[in-house]
């Protein structure tokens, strides 16, 4: 199963509320994801409920440490797994420098407890290119990027457009992505034109679902809660379900799902 980094340099774009509805939607679907939240503002660890005291308890603990990521597994509210973020997180960069060993050492802790056979690892990335950031891609082969519909979105979507074909020099294999339209109102003419100009820009990297601005969406986090789970008949939750089955059905997940056949029925 694949490892997603979800990482946009730019906040404000629905980063970790499109990773907490991926991994729902992943969860909904029998996937048994991971989360792994390397954002020191440990937002996606608030909302699942996995919240913890200390930072040696969060993967702060991993880096620093060198805990078994399997020791720092908390159950989120909804049953899935998550790997807790702390604010302490926020020193990895000075601590530890940009080198290639604490770049790796995710994807090595990954392999090593083979964290990602059988399970779907979905990273939310804090809104920086940093030791964490590059962590998260260094570890991923597949990188899903949010970007809302506004001006200032579209620069930077451009720019980690820009950031990851460089790093496809250093991983030595091109860098597979999607991007994902975020906080879209259709009753808005710049939404349609910030679409056409994705289009131009990411052609077949585009997903064509789109995560409409809505106020199931925005109130589910403080329920604690997915949208799914919120409000499982709303727009938001219909949009994030289209955008999980665009990307399963693209095998961006790792396998494409087959349908098995109807068991066969025996007649006396």
């Amino acid at each position: 199963m694949a490892r997603i980094a979800v990482f946009n340099q730019k906040g404000g774009v629905g980063k970790t509320t499109t990773t907490l509805n991926l991994i729902a939607a992943l969860a909904r679907e029998g996937f048994d994801p991971l989360a792994i939240d390397l954002d020191p503002q440990a937002h996606l660890s608030q909302i699942c409920g996995a919240r913890v005291n200390t930072a040696a308890e969060s993967v702060y603990g991993f880096f620093r440490d060198s805990r078994p990521l399997m020791d720092l597994v908390r159950n989120a509210n909804a049953g899935w797994e998550v790997i807790p973020s702390h604010l302490e997180l926020s020193k990895v960069d000075t601590q530890f420098g940009k080198g290639p060993n604490v770049l790796n050492r995710l994807r090595i802790g990954l392999e090593r407890e083979q964290l990602n056979g059988v399970r779907p690892v979905v990273i939310d990335c804090c809104p920086m290119l940093g030791v964490l950031s590059l962590s998260a891609i260094f570890a991923a082969d597949r990188v899903l990027v949010p970007v809302s519909a506004d001006f200032l979105a579209e620069t930077g979507a451009l720019q980690v457009e820009k950031t990851l074909n460089a790093l496809q020099r250093v991983l030595g294999h091109p860098v597979q992505r999607r991007y994902v339209i975020t906080r879209f109102d259709g009753r808005r003419k710049m939404s349609w034109e910030i679409l056409e100009r994705f289009k131009s820009h990411f052609g077949a990297n585009l997903c064509e679902s789109r995560i409409s601005e809505t106020v199931a969406i925005a109130e589910s986090p403080f329920s604690s809660q997915d949208v799914f789970a919120h409000a499982p008949n709303s727009r938001g939750a219909a949009d994030y379900r289209a955008l999980f089955e665009e990307l399963d059905s693209a095998g961006f997940f790792g396998v494409r799902r087959v349908a098995l056949p109807e068991p066969a029925v025996a007649y006396a």
